[in-house]
Order: structure tokens, then C-alpha cells, then sequence
């Protein structure tokens, strides 16, 4: 019976170890598996995150080049405009010049003093002379210059004498300039 009862201990024991061990792999069954489904709960986040993250950075991105295109047409419109009324600005300045030439027209008319004549057209031209700078326009000075094809045009050549080679001798018409921008080219007799 002792044989008996150390057998029966023995499966006894082994009956525990054996359970012992199917309940250690089912437990490390259950952990791979929370493991798992940890591992793929993650994997979810992460998957999701990003489309969240791509729609989001998709979105900001089609709004700024909506913005960038409403930029583009609206600064197009503006230069459109600037274009369109840029000169208006100088005809406003130049209209009371005009008024005053008509003035001085109806006033030659009826006028015999021609010394007022000439004054009225001296104030006028001087009127517009002001105008013409107060918008940035400036004569170009020309006489006993250097000959400068960036500002000059000849449209002779005058036989002077060494001291006057290469240099402005006559002004057949003037030239103008708007801060570096020339208007018009001087046209000039330039010495040999």
C-alpha cells in the first residue's frame, strides 16, 4: 500500500506539475494574446493617427494654396488698376496747367500789351516746370557735358577743337528723366 500510495503521490505530483505547466502556457497563452491585441491596439493608434495627421496637413495645404492663389489674383487686379489710373494722377496735376493756357488764349485776344502776354506765359510755363518735379521729372543736363549715350542722343558732330572733343556742344531738343528712368533721350550736337 505505502508502493501504492508513493505511486499515486507520484502521478499525484505529476498530475500538478503537469497542470502546473498547462496553466503557465495558457497563461503565457493570455499574455501573447493581450500582448497582441496591446501590439495591434497600437498599431491602430499609429495607423490612425497618421490619416488623422495626412487628412489635417492635406487640408492646411489646400487651404494655403487657396490662399496663395487668392493672393495671386487679387495683387494681379491691383497692378491692373495701378496700371489702368497711374497716369490719372499727372493728368490732374496737368489739367489746371491747360485751364490756364486757355485763359492765357482768350486773354491774347483781347489784350494789345504783349509784355502781360509774356507773363502770363512765363508763370504758366513755370506753373508746369513745378509740376513736372513735384512728380519726379527732371531735365537731364546736357550743355558742356561728356557725351553720355545712356542719356544722350547726337544727332551731329561739330568740328570744335581738342578742349571740346567728345563733349556736349548744342542742345537741339531736351531730355527728361524720372528719378533714373529716362523719358526721353537729349538730343545733342557733340563736339570732334
Amino acid at each position: 500500500m505505502t508502493k501504492k500510495t508513493s505511486e499515486n503521490q507520484n502521478v499525484e505530483e505529476k498530475d500538478s506539475v503537469v497542470e502546473e505547466t498547462t496553466a503557465s502556457t495558457n497563461n503565457s497563452e493570455a499574455n501573447a494574446n493581450m500582448a497582441e491585441e496591446k501590439e495591434q491596439g497600437a498599431d491602430t493608434v499609429t495607423e490612425e493617427t497618421p490619416k488623422a495627421e495626412e487628412v489635417d496637413w492635406r487640408d492646411k495645404y489646400i487651404r494655403l494654396q487657396a490662399e496663395f492663389d487668392n493672393f495671386r489674383k487679387r495683387t494681379l487686379r491691383e497692378k491692373m488698376a495701378l496700371i489702368e489710373s497711374g497716369g490719372s494722377d499727372v493728368w490732374k496735376a496737368v489739367l489746371p496747367v491747360l485751364d490756364d493756357m486757355e485763359r492765357a488764349i482768350a486773354a491774347s485776344e483781347k489784350s494789345e500789351d504783349i509784355n502781360a502776354l509774356r507773363e502770363g506765359e512765363k508763370l504758366i510755363y513755370n506753373k508746369f516746370v513745378d509740376i513736372m518735379r513735384q512728380k519726379g521729372v527732371v531735365e537731364i543736363e546736357a550743355r558742356d557735358t561728356e557725351f553720355n549715350p545712356d542719356l544722350h542722343e547726337a544727332v551731329a558732330r561739330f568740328a570744335a577743337g581738342e578742349e571740346k572733343s567728345g563733349k556736349v556742344i548744342d542742345v537741339v531738343q531736351r531730355g527728361y528723366k524720372q528719378g533714373e528712368q529716362v523719358l526721353r533721350y537729349t538730343k545733342v550736337v557733340v563736339g570732334e
